[in-house]
């Protein structure tokens, strides 16, 4: 992927977290907060709290992880531990501190929903994944939706952002009655020996009340840049 332009938007981690904090509208003003990954060039995309949202794509962990460098707080991660696949924890370290993230390795598919339900239903973490190996039935989504919206309210009473569900699944994902549906993929990045670089495409496959959309993100020397690509908003 060739470098950006030098009018593309382009933040820090800091600065996104810095944005995030301004950005992310209080209950009393939208009965379901928005989540913005964006900076002052208004490049943007939204993840609406109270609400699970489907991660898909060979990205898709980095496409987490890029969500949790724009929050703070707990973290609960639910993962197969029938799989030989893993997070690494200090691979995260680019974009969030691993010490946030509870990790629970779960014997069955349903365990990490159940994770997910109970951890979405307290309030207690701004965020909660569920790494699933195949996009689960629309009645499960329907029952994270509903935990996400009780922890919404006794996160509220206890001053906290609501929470924010997502389900991380492979290829195209395709779980009925999410959110919104992103897809993410590695792209060129134009690394060189003396420059360490990453690229990928991210795209909204599907949103309530947005339209597709993709766009460019690259990050270079502790830096991130979003791009607009065409077909793209």
């Amino acid at each position: 992927m060739s470098n950006p332009a030098p009018t593309s938007p382009t933040l820090s981690h800091q600065a996104l977290r810095e944005d995030l904090a301004r950005l992310v509208m209080p209950s009393s003003r939208l009965r379901a907060p928005q989540m913005f990954l964006a900076n002052a060039s208004g490049v943007q995309f939204a993840l609406t709290r109270a609400r699970v949202h489907e991660f898909c794509g060979s990205a898709r962990t980095t496409l987490a992880a890029f969500v949790l460098a724009a929050t703070s707080g707990a973290v609960i991660w639910a993962s197969p531990a029938w799989l030989p696949e893993r997070v690494y924890p200090y691979g995260l370290m680019p974009f969030a501190d691993p010490n946030r993230i509870i990790f629970a390795r779960c014997r069955r598919p349903e365990d990490i929903l159940w994770v997910m339900e109970e951890a979405l239903r307290s309030g207690a973490a701004p965020v909660v994944l569920g790494d699933l190996h195949t996009p689960p039935a629309l009645t499960p989504i329907r029952r994270l939706h509903l935990a996400a919206e009780a922890g919404a309210e006794a996160a509220h009473r206890r001053g906290r952002p609501a929470p924010l569900g997502l389900i991380l699944t492979p290829q195209m994902g395709g779980a009925q009655g999410v959110e919104s549906r992103w897809h993410m993929q590695a792209a060129p990045s134009g690394m060189t020996m003396l420059e360490n670089r990453a690229a990928w495409t991210l795209a909204r496959l599907r949103a309530r009340g947005d339209t597709p959309a993709r766009w460019g993100v690259s990050r270079a020397k502790g830096q991130v840049s979003i791009t607009p690509l065409e077909g793209g908003e």
